[in-house]
């Protein structure tokens, strides 16, 4: 049997097909575009991209930001972004059937099942692009939580005076680090991490001022999180992971500062396996693991 996951995100959609094993078969990318739902159309056509390119049997699977409901076939909650999408019903849309999951879950079931994860019991992943998702990983078992919404890592927050993010919550890991607030955070001088990036390299003061602040809040909210759940791993996804070391490095000195390493025990931090695309592998993994179990 082969699958398709496709991962509908704020900046873009990826789309993967890959066989049992978890090889990738063929991938597709293209921009979200949001003005009168055109990603709609767009998830269907890459759907029917896929498809073509498959010689087996299917499973299909969609990660997105929000809350899926309790059937996974849509996505139940999502305030304020990619409008449209809630309760917006996809074995309907792509006439398949379609399992639906939050996209953080997505990115760790990939890497618990192929990838970074595969030889841990406790982990927790935070994929950071448009925004700042997280899934965790109990007894190699992903944790959900009371309605679904454990794992919800951008909402933690870093500042209790900052400006409220799409939940309400002050000062959000979020706000402090996902590509949607650059704008807002450089009064205007950038428009994405991207460009912060480029300017780093430039040896813009401001960029680097931002780009520290941020990690710092990165750093910060890992360490919490070590303390509250104490996994054996973190893994980083999402686009913010094409940074490479100038991602690590910064981030790995202020775990200096921060991390409690009772018994000398320290907390591993690395990069997702499957990097930007771990969330559409990981919803084809879940629809693979749905159909193959029913």
């Amino acid at each position: 049997m082969q699958a398709i996951g496709i991962d509908l995100g704020g900046t873009r959609i990826k789309g993967v097909l890959i066989d049992e094993e978890g090889i990738l078969l063929h991938e597709a990318m293209l921009d979200t575009k949001e003005e009168n739902q055109q990603w709609k159309a767009d998830v269907k056509n890459m759907y029917e991209e896929l498809v073509s390119k498959s010689t087996h049997s299917l499973a299909v699977g969609l990660s997105a930001p929000g809350i899926p409901n309790k059937t996974n076939t849509a996505i139940e909650f999502l305030p304020d972004r990619l409008q449209g999408i809630e309760k917006f019903v996809w074995k309907e849309h792509l006439s398949a059937p379609t399992w639906v999951m939050n996209d953080a879950i997505a990115a760790l079931s990939a890497e618990a099942a192929f990838g970074s994860a595969k030889d841990v019991d406790h982990a927790v992943l935070i994929t950071i692009g448009t925004g700042v998702g997280g899934a965790i990983l109990i007894d190699k078992k992903i944790y959900q939580g009371a309605f679904q919404k454990a794992g919800h890592i951008g909402h933690l927050s870093v500042d209790m005076e900052g400006d409220p993010d799409i939940c309400g919550m002050p000062g959000s890991l979020e706000e402090a680090i996902g590509n949607y607030s650059i704008a807002k955070r450089s009064n205007g001088k950038f428009g994405d991490t991207l460009e912060v990036l480029k300017a780093i390299e430039k040896n813009d003061r401001d960029a680097q001022k931002i780009w520290e602040k941020s990690i710092k809040a990165l750093a910060v909210s890992i360490a919490s999180l070590s303390n509250i759940l104490s996994p054996e791993k973190v893994i980083l996804a999402g686009g913010i992971t094409k940074a490479g070391n100038n991602l690590m490095e910064p981030l790995l000195n202020y775990m200096d500062q921060f991390e409690w390493r009772a018994g000398g025990n320290q907390l591993k931090i690395e990069l997702a396996t499957f990097s930007d695309k771990a969330g559409a592998i990981g919803a084809a993994a879940y629809a693979l693991s749905k159909t193959t179990t029913r």
